[in-house]
């Protein structure tokens, strides 16, 4: 099934408005919001592989207007978690502003297979849609045509089409997810270092994109520490041996007298200067679209990349991390002026989050003590398809791993008339026998009563059965999936992957402090609905955050 295309949504908007007054009074346990009336901007912030334990670690070393505007004058969520249990770009990206979880989004992961050819699938590829002025790979992000949710953006365009709603990232998923059906999502091109949308969008980007992109912002960069080096002893020091390459600050970016080129882009990703460049496109964004202007409310979605690249090649106990989350800091800080005086600090609410968390290395974790690994991905299918083979013969049975799950070859296993559930319990068994998988469950587990094991809900609402596999699994805490000896990454079901911030600031509508209620990620979207005064998005299963 795939959900709703853009045409549609316009038919949606007299029955959207139509539920509305029905939908707030029957979702909601809280009395009606107070005047002020709604907010004329939501503002979203994605710091894409933010835990919330940095957040508290560096709180002293923080501006005072940057990330310390919602600890301080805001109200703020210590114990917020991701629902699901493969944490990734892709599938937390498209909880945020749908309310949904894999299982009802459809976005399983960052890439998966297709289920009937096996084929490489990415959340966000579409090949009827091309980037605009920018050559297009196969896989690259052009639309959401695989995000089966309703987004909040989608809900607000219905009730009023003035309303307008744009996303921008470092990474086409991060801008492209968030957008919904009916937003406008701007990505970086690593290619060019400009900002481009893609054909599904517009035919042509309006003429203050090509303003911004011809300013060149991406030239020349340096990165040095803000702090002096005593400042960072809470943190690991530069050039550990799991490292990527690179691991030191400062960090220069030229071209050593050349052109720039790809390489010189592609390097600012894992960096303060792609985060840079992103806020400076949605303050240029939001004078050219008038966002936040009229009565219509807008949302600005903006997902900051460059913490998740220098996490994964350095890890998020690195100095390279520590000081890149205060560069962010001190990023924001510039940000929220531009937006009170510009939009005006009482007319818009702004909401931080991340996408998922980050696992420490294996490395760092052995050094404390806990137990921990990496698992090679192509060993451990070999040893699944060679247990396969034993039961059920010769035969490419598996086509592979598809994001935290295994995809049989469903064609081979009818023409073979053998047992799909049987080798799915073969599949199951096998990877639970490796050291470093904590759980494995076949599809008929998935959809049969609920097993009342520890990891089984979280994994459940990552697997969707029209798009995942047969078997889904999940490593053991401290482990990952690595193919090399460096770096790390996330995508399990563990406090280190799941927790992270949810920061809210707009006095006129949430009161300041420290919220140690639990609550999860899917009640960002119901609970900016309410802010907004619409409905929650339809597949949300989020609850209300207690704003007040």
């Amino acid at each position: 099934m795939t959900y709703l295309n853009r045409r549609n949504f316009t038919r949606l908007g007299l029955l959207g408005a139509a539920l509305l007054s029905l939908t707030l009074g029957a979702c909601t346990t809280q009395p009606p919001l107070a005047e002020p009336a709604k907010p004329k901007l939501l503002v979203l912030l994605v710091v894409d592989g933010l835990p919330q334990r940095q957040v508290e670690a560096y709180r002293d070393q923080l501006a005072p207007d940057g990330f310390a505007r919602f600890l301080k004058q805001g109200r703020w969520y210590s114990q917020a978690h991701y629902g699901h249990a493969f944490t990734v770009t892709g599938a937390g990206h498209a909880a945020l502003l749908t309310g949904a979880y894999s299982h009802r989004s459809g976005i399983i992961g960052n890439t998966w297979r297709d289920a009937a050819s096996g084929e490489p699938v990415y959340c966000a590829s579409d090949s009827s849609a091309t980037y605009i002025g920018h050559a297009t790979k196969p896989l690259d992000g052009t639309s959401p045509r695989h995000l089966r949710a309703e987004s909040l953006g989608d809900v607000l365009k219905q009730v009023d089409p003035r309303s307008k709603v744009l996303a921008v990232s470092g990474k086409d998923r991060g801008a492209i997810l968030p957008a919904g059906q009916t937003g406008t999502a701007y990505m970086y091109m690593s290619s060019t270092g400009q900002f481009a949308s893609s054909t599904y969008y517009m035919p042509k980007h309006p003429a203050w994109v090509d303003a911004f992109n011809n300013t060149k912002p991406a030239d020349a960069y340096v990165w040095q520490p803000l702090l002096p080096e005593a400042a960072y002893s809470r943190s690991l020091p530069d050039l550990q041996p799991w490292y990527a390459p690179g691991g030191a600050l400062p960090k220069t970016f030229s071209t050593q007298g050349n052109a720039p080129n790809e390489k010189f882009y592609s390097a600012l990703l894992p960096s303060p200067f792609v985060d840079e460049m992103t806020l400076a496109f949605a303050r240029a964004a939001l004078s050219a679209e008038q966002l936040g202007v009229d009565d219509a409310p807008d949302i600005l979605a903006i997902s900051l990349s460059g913490h998740d690249y220098v996490n994964h090649a350095y890890g998020a106990e690195s100095r390279l991390s520590h000081d890149h989350f205060l560069q962010l800091d001190r990023q924001l800080q510039a940000f929220f002026a531009h937006l009170d005086a510009t939009v005006g600090a009482g007319n818009y609410v702004a909401l931080l989050t991340a996408d998922h968390g980050f696992m420490p290395t294996p490395e760092h974790n052995a050094q404390l003590g806990k137990p921990s690994g990496r698992i090679d991905p192509r060993k451990a299918l070999e040893r699944v398809n060679a247990a396969v083979q034993a039961r059920f013969g010769e035969g490419k049975w598996v086509h592979g791993f598809s994001a935290s799950g295994v995809l049989l070859n469903r064609g081979l296993i009818k023409d073979k008339q053998q047992d799909a559930q049987a080798m799915a319990r073969v599949v199951a068994d096998t990877l639970k026998k490796e050291p470093g998988i904590a759980a494995a469950y076949t599809r008929a587990e998935l959809m049969g009563t609920p097993l009342q094991e520890p990891l089984y809900g979280l994994m459940r609402k990552s697997w969707h059965p029209e798009v995942s596999g047969e078997v889904q699994y999940t490593v053991r805490e401290g482990w990952m999936f690595a193919t090399g000896n460096t770096g790390t990454t996330h995508g399990s079901p563990y406090a280190y992957d799941t927790h992270v911030p949810i920061l809210v600031y707009g006095p006129k509508w949430v009161p300041s402090g420290r919220v140690d209620t639990p609550v999860e990620v899917a009640d960002i979207a119901p609970s900016l609905a309410r802010l907004l005064q619409v409905r929650a998005p339809a597949q949300s299963e989020g609850k209300l955050l207690p704003l007040r």
